[in-house]
């Protein structure tokens, strides 16, 4: 009970830090509408859907995925900057349990993110993208999405951790741009050489795109013979998750309790 009291009141003090931060209320008022029109009609000009089908009902999920990929740099920036400050060292002086305060910052990450994908998810409307399977269907894509985001944010919360400044955590947030680029989000991997292609399909990314797409039901589902991550991609986006939080979540806990000592 002490670590989800805990865990709460640093949520709540993440979040209330938002109306010191009007910029970015406004990056995430503005930016899905951008890649909406940058990536859906700049690029989607001159992109065909595998099998035929509206580009933008193909984009919209890879672009689901990549904003739910920000959390990585948004969390590693962030605890970066709590750190610097001597937040973190202030924060392990009180009597808080030492879970609670990466559990919060992973905590608010999650609320915010749902509010950009409900934002995201009303533009990709707008434009054409219609879910096709069902409420069902569409509310698990959605908990794949916030799942894959909570996943980013323990990551970047302990990469955050090991940094020395939010000046390397800001140089460093655009190197998750090439890992989002790198999948079937925008384009399809069958034009890739070989290479490429096995390390665009093996990419947590590449399921998670595949996945949501196979939930909303739009273009761009992989063939039955294709590789196992596309074929299988709910289970293998659900294994990437536990993978990775078994391995960043104790990490994280332990980097917080002994960052500085």
């Amino acid at each position: 009970m002490i670590v989800l009291a805990d865990s709460l009141t640093l949520i709540e003090r993440k979040l209330l830090q938002l109306r010191h931060q009007p910029g970015t209320l406004v990056a995430m008022l503005v930016m899905p509408a951008v890649m909406v029109v940058l990536f859906g009609y700049v690029f989607g000009s001159a992109i065909q859907v595998p099998g035929g089908g509206n580009y933008r009902e193909y984009l919209m999920p890879g672009l689901f995925v990549m904003t739910s990929m920000f959390a990585l740099s948004s969390a590693m920036v962030d605890v970066a900057a709590d750190q610097s400050r001597g937040v973190t060292d202030r924060l392990r002086s009180m009597p808080t349990s030492r879970m609670a305060v990466p559990v919060g910052q992973t905590g608010a990450d999650a609320v915010t993110g749902l509010f950009g994908l409900v934002i995201l998810l009303a533009c990709g409307l707008a434009i054409g993208w219609r879910v096709h399977d069902g409420l069902g269907r569409a509310v698990a894509a959605v908990g794949v999405l916030l799942l894959f985001r909570y996943t980013m944010s323990w990551v970047g919360t302990y990469l955050g951790l090991l940094l020395p400044s939010e000046q390397t955590a800001d140089s460093l947030s655009p190197l998750t741009l090439p890992l989002s680029m790198l999948s079937n989000a925008f384009v399809p991997t069958d034009g890739m050489p070989a290479w490429l292609r096995v390390i665009c399909e093996w990419n947590p990314i590449s399921a998670a795109v595949a996945a949501c797409r196979k939930l909303f039901g739009n273009p761009g589902v992989p063939a039955a013979d294709g590789s196992w991550p596309l074929t299988h991609p709910l289970t293998a986006t659900l294994l990437w998750a536990t993978v990775l939080l078994v391995v960043f979540v104790p990490l994280s806990v332990r980097r917080f309790a002994r960052a500085g000592l």
